[in-house]
């Protein structure tokens, strides 16, 4: 299956093809997606309110092109007199699309994609007016950017709270598909909560039928009020065209980030220290509950803010600030919205019995430990315990790197950010205190078993 939006990702299985056909057959994948007609007789009183909305954006990048190997050669630049500097640039151009979310401050959300690394970033309006952007901040891990404009009459779209939808209810998508300027297709809510597509970092998308493609990223998703309920996102089309699924970030989400980008530059997440996983009937039966949502603590950090506030592994966390918790991917999707120091409130159930807790979410580099104190080897880098957003929380038990200086020690010793210190000197790590005890044996010597990405090696330092 292929992912892509402005991008294109690799394929996940052979069967895309087979299954692209059985969605054009049948035109259902996994809930809701029947091409049906939406009420009333036109929709074009709602779009002339909403297309001035939305923009067309186009970026230019400086990519410096790849010279021959030969042309680093000093002798060869010698022999033929060539000057030293002979690299050349060249400008790659990219489309997508954006809403305007604030009319005074001239605010434009999009898709971080759209924008990621470029020098240039020209927004057109509806009207042809062309304005030049500045990016006012951007979050990888979600797909967002917020970008500002310098311009008057501008028309900002209201947003709806995407909580409120439904599958099944009717949705327009708007944007600028392969650069043919502004497009409208319209469709239905196929479902809603779609996790774990390795898209983002944090997913919580809304998947529809209405037709999405390249140059889309970054567009609304809108109701038949009018009212924005997501961001096009990205699609699955295993020859980069629609075939009929594509997702977009729930407006919800996109509000919260944006309050965040708007206010502080960037998303600052912090975390809670545990490790979680879906409240299956199995295990809801296990603990004797009648329910199937929520999120079974599986294990918690020594020291984290989970510690502090006294969740244990086998509770059940239903609700986070009032707000139901259907599963573990929703708990992580909850945290991930709340910034550093934000106090929380979370209702659990204990061996059956109802329990309020409380939390306060943390900076996971404030929780980490210096690690050049244990050896010298380690100088530069900070230890903590495996976050919740990272790829492997869950799989293995070990110590995160969180922060690697560039040049130090520890980079010279082969350690990276995000690494995972599974054992030093054989011996299992489960807390940032156990990397003393292993290293006190032999400081100047560290044999360290670690986990980078989906793969493992071994890092010897003398």
């Amino acid at each position: 299956m292929t992912y892509t939006a402005a991008r294109f990702m690799a394929p996940r299985y052979r069967c895309g093809y087979l299954l692209a056909a059985l969605v054009l057959v049948f035109g259902i994948v996994d809930g809701v997606s029947a091409r049906t007609t939406p009420p009333g007789d036109s929709i074009a009183p709602m779009l002339e309110q909403v297309l001035p909305a939305v923009v067309n954006i186009s970026t230019r990048t400086r990519v410096t092109v790849q010279r021959h190997p030969l042309l680093d050669d000093p002798f060869f630049r010698r022999f033929f007199d060539l000057p030293d500097d002979q690299r050349r640039e060249r400008k790659k151009h990219s489309l997508g699309s954006g809403v305007i979310v604030n009319a005074t401050r001239g605010y434009i959300l999009t898709n971080h994609h759209v924008i990621e690394g470029a020098d240039e970033i020209t927004v057109t309006l509806r009207d042809q007016r062309q304005f030049s952007a500045e990016v006012v901040g951007a979050d990888p891990e979600v797909d967002l950017a917020l970008l500002r404009v310098k311009a008057e009459g501008l028309t900002a779209l209201a947003i709806a709270d995407s909580e409120k939808l439904r599958v099944g209810d009717f949705v327009v998508a708007i944007g600028s598909p392969f650069g043919l300027g502004q497009t409208v297709t319209y469709g239905i809510v196929s479902a809603l909560g779609r996790t774990g597509l390795g898209i983002e970092g944090y997913e919580d998308f809304i998947q529809t039928d209405a037709s999405i493609n390249p140059g889309n990223s970054g567009g609304p998703l809108v109701n038949m009020r009018g009212e924005m309920v997501g961001i096009n996102t990205a699609i699955v089309g295993p020859s980069g065209g629609n075939i009929g699924i594509g997702f977009a970030i729930p407006s919800s989400m996109a509000r919260t980030i944006m309050e965040h980008l708007a206010e502080f530059g960037d998303v600052r997440r912090g975390q809670l220290g545990l490790v979680a996983q879906d409240l299956t009937p199995e295990l809801a039966r296990a603990f004797g509950m009648q329910q199937g949502l929520g999120a079974v603590v599986a294990q918690v950090t020594r020291g984290s803010a989970a510690e502090q506030a006294d969740l244990q592994p086998g509770d059940v966390i239903v609700a986070l600030n009032q707000r139901q918790i259907t599963g573990s991917g929703d708990l992580r999707n909850a945290i991930g919205l709340l910034r550093v120091g934000t106090r929380i409130r979370l209702d659990v159930l204990r061996k059956g019995r109802p329990l309020t807790l409380h939390a306060v979410i943390v900076d996971p580099l404030e929780t980490g430990t210096a690690a050049g104190q244990s050896s010298k080897h380690l100088t530069g880098a900070i230890l903590g315990h495996i976050q919740d957003n990272h790829v492997l929380a869950g799989q293995v038990q070990g110590v995160q790197v969180l922060e690697v200086e560039h040049g130090s020690p520890a980079w010279s010793a082969g350690l990276r950010t995000d690494d995972i210190i599974v054992s030093i000197n054989q011996q299992a790590l489960q807390s940032a205190d156990d990397v003393a005890v292993a290293v006190k044996c032999n400081p100047d010597a560290l044999l360290m078993n670690i986990r980078r990405g989906n793969g493992a090696l071994f890092l010897v330092n003398r």
